[in-house]
């Protein structure tokens, strides 16, 4: 079995509770608040400027051409996704430097960045794995399920439902299968461990945002 079958059988009761999510459910029926959106988009734009940063890094890190192209790519990608949705939804409404990372923000991106810093590469690609896999799941389920026409959010299911961003999804699975077939037992578990962890934290975000969760006083 492969390296990233294992991972999202391990993973997948944590991405069958985001479906079940109260912030999925509405983006889905095209009922969710704007503020609420608002600020996941918001924290979304802060998560992706340290993703983006990750996913360099790691790329900096790889021997084979071929990986740290494909790496610096999707750390492009998360940049242009970034102004993207900021044009979309942000506006006037408020921008990113305006705004603080929450506490599932900041607990998410400071993971990531620890795995670029400490961890063997292997381990880092696992944990960036689920911002790239989760959303495809996400996205694709949404755009199966819609209830409704002219959905507010629909810009931002087409984004992540669509096949351009399912061929960076795959490319990132596969090259983390690459990297697990050359590790240890031991190592392959850490990679499992940090792709499960990094779900939870996907979970994590996502309600947050219902919640527009913010810093106590």
């Amino acid at each position: 079995m492969k390296w990233s079958e294992e991972a999202w059988k391990t993973a997948v009761p944590i991405y069958q509770k985001i479906l079940e999510l109260d912030f999925i459910r509405e983006l889905m029926e095209g009922t969710l608040r704007r503020d609420r959106f608002l600020h996941y988009i918001q924290q979304d734009a802060i998560y992706l400027v340290d993703y983006g940063k990750v996913l360099a890094g790691i790329a900096s890190k790889l021997h084979r051409l071929e990986h740290r192209e494909a790496f610096l790519s999707f750390a492009n990608d998360c940049m242009a996704a970034e102004r993207v949705l900021h044009q979309l939804y942000l506006g006037n409404e408020g921008t990113v430097s305006k705004a603080e990372p929450t506490p599932s923000c900041l607990l998410y991106t400071s993971y990531l960045v620890k795995q670029w810093h400490d961890a063997p590469v292997e381990v880092a690609a696992a944990a960036v794995l689920p911002c790239f896999w989760v959303y495809k799941g996400v996205g694709d389920y949404l755009a199966a399920n819609q209830l409704r026409e002219n959905n507010p959010y629909q810009a931002w299911i087409d984004m992540y439902g669509g096949e351009e961003f399912t061929a960076s999804v795959n490319k990132a699975i596969g090259l983390c299968d690459e990297m697990a077939e050359r590790c240890s037992a031991s190592q392959r578990c850490a990679m499992t461990e940090a792709y499960v962890l990094c779900t939870k934290m996907e979970w994590m975000f996502w309600d947050s945002a219902w919640k527009m969760e913010m810093w106590p006083v």
